[in-house]
């Protein structure tokens, strides 16, 4: 059984109550607490040692990376992150000056944001360190982007470059809290993800969310430099694809605001790039279309216990 498996199996039986506007499923839980203007944004992400990081990373990096995979889930809504908890569960014989960096890193991304770190659990964990975030943000009403409003015939985007993010990008990347509020202010997004799993990976979690099938561009698609340089390893193309860790945006808008919106965009945010890479189309599946024509896609992105 892998993650998704597993996610759909525990998530038939979990509790709700009133306040639930969107459950289990999404980027983050969305809770309706009784503010007017506001919905709350509720969202847990977790690194452990040898999975999200090794044990020679740069401890104010382990921080660092700890909380802005909550906050590029944020982002995937449209939403402001406001205040953090934090539990870390180390071995016994740790060293406190690496911890203490740890939190370095995390605090530093935190006040950048603007994020409150008010508490949390230090425990024991034998043999390698985790770090599990706790975040809230919240959304005006209204204004929240789900993975469920993709509509055939809509464009896809996607931010920056995918590929390659083992050296270094997984490390260093940059939540798109600010492109992700200005997307939902000027123009009526569909859906949205953050790529965290890889192209391939969680593009399909749009596409069951939404009742719909893809069909991708292939020269379209933009594959990093870091991907092409590791092309011995992997094809760039299928790192692009598959790599994960990119925590770039990926959204569907429906094609008749796909010139406007490039456009705009590159007055508004000239030093990162823009991409249409394909279209919504009836059915499921991902489609992958070249100069020899089309086919479906057959891989996938990083899945736990897989």
């Amino acid at each position: 059984m892998n993650e998704f498996e597993l996610i759909a199996k525990l998530a038939k039986s979990l509790p709700t109550n009133k306040s639930v506007v969107t459950g289990a499923g999404d980027d983050c839980a969305v809770l309706d607490l009784g503010t007017p203007d506001k919905l709350v944004l509720f969202k847990t992400d977790a690194v452990v040692e040898g999975v999200h990081f090794t044990i020679e990373t740069p401890p104010e990096k382990i921080g660092r990376k700890a909380l802005a995979r909550c906050l590029s889930d944020i982002a995937a809504m449209a939403g402001t992150p406001v205040a953090a908890l934090v539990t870390i569960g180390l071995p016994e014989k740790f060293d406190p000056e690496f911890v203490g960096n740890i939190y370095d890193g995390l605090g530093a991304l935190a006040r950048r944001c603007g994020v409150a770190i008010v508490g949390g659990e230090t425990t024991t964990n034998p043999g390698r360190i985790f770090i599990s975030i706790a975040l809230l943000g919240t959304v005006a009403r209204g204004k929240q982007v789900l993975r469920s409003g993709a509509k055939t015939g809509d464009a896809i985007f996607v931010t920056g470059e995918l590929g390659g993010s083992l050296a270094e990008k997984h490390l260093e990347f940059e939540p798109r809290l600010e492109e992700a509020r200005w997307l939902a202010e000027h123009f009526p997004i569909h859906a949205m993800i953050d790529l965290s799993d890889g192209l391939a990976g969680d593009l399909p979690h749009i596409l069951k969310a939404s009742g719909v099938g893809a069909e991708l561009l292939k020269s379209a698609i933009p594959v990093s430099r870091a991907a092409k340089l590791q092309a011995q390893k992997k094809p760039p193309f299928a790192a692009a694809l598959t790599d994960g860790e990119d925590f770039e945006l990926l959204f569907t808008i429906a094609s008749r605001d796909a010139v406007k919106l490039l456009d705009t965009w590159k007055k508004k945010f000239p030093k990162l790039k823009l991409s249409c890479i394909g279209k919504i189309i009836a059915g499921d599946g991902i489609t992958i279309r070249d100069k020899t024509g089309a086919q479906k896609l057959n891989t996938h992105g990083y899945v736990h216990f897989a």
